[in-house]
């Protein structure tokens, strides 16, 4: 390991913390704690979580300090590094036939293209991995630590198979690194992104036969269909899913959760909510979700927010008595979600008639008709889709259309920009029913 990646640039000290109370400014360099080289995050925080330590420190004329610190257990120092990983990002080094950033068309912001792969993220924000860039020492370090959960992308058991999907002749290796995070109680997630004639089928019954065989430390596994872009040009065939597929999908899933739940009392396997609006099919109760393990993969989002916007409106103490300021808005989605939310809205007007709700499914021309959730939808189909539209005299649009920590779209139009150009105040509402509702009556 290069003497260049064990050295850590301090960006900010906190005011008051120890770190300024040992006169460490920004621009000096951490070589060591505790007499140990910190390879990233988990290294420096598993160190400094002593009551007493010892730190090496370069200032940035070149003296170097050793610094000797007391102070309360897991107390923080008051440092920010210039990487919050305190590392490089760790890149994918697939090339899968299903990958969605291959399909994303030339022009857009650099980091829409980064392809991240790195077990480190899958703890601190979720991100699922393939595992294909760890070496014995990065699955070592997951151990020691204690990272939970692991999100793994298993997309098949089949190591051949893992291989031609993932394009990575490595691909297939993976299995004794999970077996070796069971063993040592890592909880884990998974997923299956589901390829039409590729792993679906008897291989998606294979797959879900051996990824049992990682329960309880394997909590859930999700199965979502790939989307499909319209800039698939010279890119490995695949097809879309019917609805028949789609019914298929879900007997094979529902009928391993009846077994798996017998025995372990975890529904474990899930369909995303794609699955079953392409089937036409009601989702599941929600029991059956096991706590909403994997909503961040679109399993169950759709009947969690059923379940709480009739719990904020059976919470609500005052009953609509029809004489409240009149009120006018529209809501866009995208097209899988769009049936579901007009449904909920109907709901929340039949309490509150005082209100009118528009509800507008916006087609993805950007991306192409294939790709209908509203995560995906950017502001230059939202300005053509309602520029004619009545929208009344707010506009409501999910969060989940917008960068995390930013107002912009995919496209980089800002959500300012799209209030000009429609002429309408726009309202972000979070994914949570509550706030969905609070954002319809207009509290």
């Amino acid at each position: 390991m290069n003497k260049e990646r064990l050295e850590h640039r301090i960006a900010a000290v906190e005011p008051g913390s120890i770190a300024e109370e040992m006169e460490l400014t920004p621009g000096d360099m951490v070589l060591s704690v505790n007499g140990q080289e910190i390879e990233d995050v988990f290294d420096y925080h598993y160190q400094i979580n002593e009551e007493y330590l010892t730190m090496q420190i370069r200032k940035e004329n070149g003296e170097e300090w050793e610094l000797e610190i007391e102070k309360e257990f897991e107390e923080d120092l008051g440092i920010t590094f210039e990487s919050s990983l305190m590392d490089e990002y760790r890149s994918c080094r697939n090339h899968c036939i299903f990958c969605f950033i291959d399909q994303m068309p030339k022009g857009m912001r650099d980091t829409l293209y980064f392809k991240d792969d790195d077990s480190r993220l899958s703890f601190l924000q979720g991100n699922y991995v393939t595992l294909t860039n760890m070496s014995d020492h990065d699955i070592d370090r997951i151990i020691r630590y204690h990272l939970e959960p692991i999100n793994i992308s298993f997309h098949t058991m089949n190591p051949a198979l893992r291989c031609q999907m993932l394009r990575n002749r490595f691909a297939g290796d993976i299995f004794p690194k999970v077996r070796k995070m069971a063993e040592a109680g890592i909880e884990m997630n998974g997923q299956i992104v589901l390829c039409r004639g590729i792993n679906d089928g008897d291989e998606l019954e294979a797959s879900i036969r051996e990824l049992t065989d990682y329960l309880p430390q394997l909590r859930s596994v999700s199965v979502v269909p790939v989307g499909l872009t319209r800039f698939r040009e010279g890119l490995y065939p695949l097809e879309a899913f019917t609805a028949k597929d789609a019914c298929d999908v879900i007997d094979c899933i529902e009928k391993w959760q009846k077994r798996i739940y017998a025995k372990f009392g975890l529904h474990f396997i899930h369909a995303s909510d794609e699955w079953y609006v392409l089937a036409g099919r009601d989702f599941p109760e929600e029991d059956r979700y096991d706590g909403y393990l994997q909503l961040e993969n679109g399993v169950g989002m759709m009947r969690l927010l059923r379940e709480e916007v009739g719990e904020a409106l059976r919470r609500e103490t005052k009953p609509a008595s029809g004489n409240e300021n009149p009120r006018e808005i529209s809501i866009a989605t995208g097209l899988l979600a769009g049936s579901y939310i007009r449904h909920l809205c109907d709901r929340i007007c039949e309490k509150h008639p005082n209100v009118i709700c528009h509800v507008y499914e916006i087609r993805n021309d950007f991306f192409g008709e294939q790709i209908t959730v509203a995560g995906l939808l950017t502001g230059t189909d939202l300005r053509a889709q309602l520029a004619d539209k009545t929208l009344g005299e707010e506009l409501l649009l999910p969060c989940s259309m917008l960068r995390s920590g930013e107002s912009i779209f995919l496209d980089d139009i800002s959500v300012e920009d799209l209030e000009k150009d429609l002429a309408i105040p726009i309202r972000i509402v979070e994914s949570d029913g509550r706030d969905f509702v609070r954002a319809v009556v207009g509290e």
